[in-house]
C-alpha cells in the first residue's frame, strides 16, 4: 500500500545524508548541491479480481550533483522500487533520473 509522501522524504534524506532534498521546489528556490528533487508520476497499481487490490505512488526522482562519478548514485539505486531512467548534463551539472514507487 502506498506510503505517506513524508517518509518518502525522510528516507531520501538519509540515503542522500543531506537535507537538500526537495519536492518540487519552486522556480525560484536556489537550490544546494548535490540534492535530490523529485515529484509525483504516475501510480503502480496492482489489480485481482477486477479491483485495484494494491497501489504505490510513483515518483521521478532526479539526483544533482557536480561529481560526475558521485558514489551516492549507487545508495540510491539500491533503494527498493527504485530504477535508474537516465543520465544526462546539464549547466555543468550531472543528473541521474530515477523513478521510484513508494
Amino acid at each position: 500500500m502506498a506510503r505517506r509522501r513524508t517518509e518518502l522524504q525522510n528516507l531520501l534524506e538519509e540515503t542522500l545524508r543531506s537535507q537538500n532534498v526537495y519536492f518540487q521546489p519552486p522556480p525560484n528556490l536556489q537550490l544546494k548541491y548535490p540534492c535530490i528533487v523529485y515529484s509525483r508520476d504516475r501510480n503502480w497499481d496492482i489489480w485481482a479480481d477486477d479491483k485495484k487490490y494494491l497501489f504505490y505512488k510513483g515518483y521521478s526522482m532526479i539526483y544533482i550533483t557536480k561529481t560526475p562519478d558521485d558514489p551516492r548514485v549507487d545508495r540510491l539505486e539500491l533503494l527498493p522500487m527504485c530504477s535508474f531512467d537516465r543520465y544526462y548534463v546539464s549547466d555543468n551539472l550531472n543528473h541521474y533520473a530515477f523513478t521510484i514507487y513508494f
